[in-house]
């Protein structure tokens, strides 16, 4: 496909919404897959320190 404007690539024929909806949707998901499992172990680790700590204390 060759477009002769900006506004014409943006607009995709008419189907601007729908593709450009998909590529911000299709980004949107990539970049949780990447940050919500950083963010779980994380929180696991911490959990672990604490529960260690906790149980240090105990002894």
């Amino acid at each position: 496909m060759s477009f002769n404007s900006v506004s014409e690539f943006v607009s995709m024929g008419g189907h601007g919404l729908y593709v450009w909806l998909s590529y911000g949707l299709g980004a949107v998901i990539l970049a949780a897959n990447l940050i919500i499992p950083r963010l779980n172990r994380d929180r696991l680790l911490a959990e672990q320190k604490r529960r260690l700590r906790r149980e240090e204390g105990i002894r």
